[in-house]
């Protein structure tokens, strides 16, 4: 029989021989500095993203407008997407109105917290995150993406390997501790991606949920949900966008993480296990919110609404399951679901969302169904946020 110290020691050398292989693909796939970068984006990728025509491009490109594009042995034009970036700010100055190119806030309006939840694994949140945060960052918008899942998935589809990138703190833990809390500006980090920072995650994260029974039995905890909202003010004005990778479970993060959002966003696996597990999650989040409005919080969103995700169209039990959380919660649900694609799980095998794989990686047909469900998918999330603002009604 194995005695307890021997499993620790066999886990502990699991860990370690884990990390390090991970660290040795890691460098594999980004040499030679292990470090990721975006991909680039051809004139008509460039094009879609920015919503004009290639001719356009091409023309601006020719006057020596705008910021030069590299071009491919064959003269094609390729962008990075520090190159659309660039563009959105050299379009904006010219446009018929404001907001044509650069969407984000403008004077009056308030920041966008979107806490990304659901406490069963396999529901697609941190995919979900990941590429929202992507995608809004691609469309224009200042985003922070914020991984408040000790396991760190989204932290690491950003390039950051935990255990060994994050060896001394750095993530938000160190903001919202107790004792000593750092300034959250401290724990952010600039991305491969124009307009997109990332706080990332680790173990650490575990010490917020032990250590505030303890605050709280002392009497120092204060409002204790208040601390990510509290330590998010602090870059208000950065930041058009604030997307939360919520913890899979309810507890002290995922409550203070509900406290500062502006709108909450569940993902849905729909199968009937995962609806009956989301019966029992609404049920929880309804009864914690209203301990914590009791407490003096303004518990009131802008919105909320359900992802389906890892949909298969051919499913029939998901479109029964589909159709019966559509009657039940109408446009609350989103118009549409994320689906299973080999092509975005493929990409994760990569550390990659879809957004940073070519699509010559993958059959054509895969990648544009793929694509053209997460498009659509947050391209809702976004008009959501445009009419928060009271624009694109």
């Amino acid at each position: 029989m194995t005695q307890p110290s021997d499993m620790n020691a066999v886990i502990r050398a699991h860990s370690e021989t884990l990390a390090a292989q991970l660290q040795a693909q890691r460098e594999n796939l980004f040499p030679p500095n292990a470090t990721k970068s975006m991909r680039t984006f051809t004139s008509g990728e460039a094009a879609t993203l920015l919503g004009v025509n290639d001719s356009y491009l091409r023309r601006l490109h020719l006057e020596g407008k705008g910021p030069a594009p590299d071009q491919t042995s064959g003269n094609r034009r390729i962008y990075t997407a520090q190159n659309i970036a660039d563009l959105r700010v050299f379009l904006e100055k010219t446009a018929r109105k404001v907001g044509d190119y650069l969407p984000g806030r403008r004077e009056g309006d308030h920041q966008q917290i979107i806490a990304v939840m659901n406490f069963k694994g396999g529901s697609g949140k941190t995919t979900t995150s990941a590429h929202l945060a992507q995608y809004l960052a691609l469309q224009g918008y200042r985003v922070l993406g914020v991984d408040l899942d000790p396991q760190a998935s989204f932290t690491a589809l950003h390039g950051i390997q935990p255990e060994l990138d994050l060896p001394e703190g750095g993530t938000l833990f160190d903001a919202i501790r107790y004792d000593d809390p750092v300034p959250i500006q401290d724990v952010i980090r600039k991305t491969y991606i124009p307009n997109l920072d990332v706080i990332p995650g680790n173990l650490e994260l575990m010490e917020f949920e032990h250590e505030t029974p303890r605050a709280l039995a002392n009497n120092t905890a204060g409002l204790f949900f208040f601390r990510v909202k509290d330590a998010l003010a602090a870059v208000d004005d950065d930041y058009d966008v604030v997307i939360i990778d919520c913890p899979p479970q309810l507890g002290f993060l995922t409550m203070s993480a509900l406290s500062a959002a502006t709108g909450i966003l569940v993902t849905i696996h729909p199968e009937m296990l995962d609806v009956m597990s989301m019966s029992q999650f609404l049920r929880m989040t309804a009864d914690l919110m209203d301990v914590i409005a009791r407490s003096g919080a303004d518990m009131s969103h802008d919105w909320m609404r359900y992802v389906l995700t890892r949909y298969e169209p051919a499913d029939a039990p998901q479109n029964r399951i589909m159709a019966f959380l559509r009657t039940m919660y109408g446009e609350s649900v989103l118009n549409a679901p994320i689906l299973k694609s080999t092509a975005i799980s493929d990409a994760g095998l990569t550390k990659q969302t879809l957004y940073e794989v070519e699509r010559g990686a993958f059959t054509r047909s895969t990648y544009d169904r793929a694509m053209e469900s997460l498009n659509a998918a947050n391209g809702e999330i976004a008009a959501l946020i445009q009419k928060t603002w009271g624009r694109g009604e």
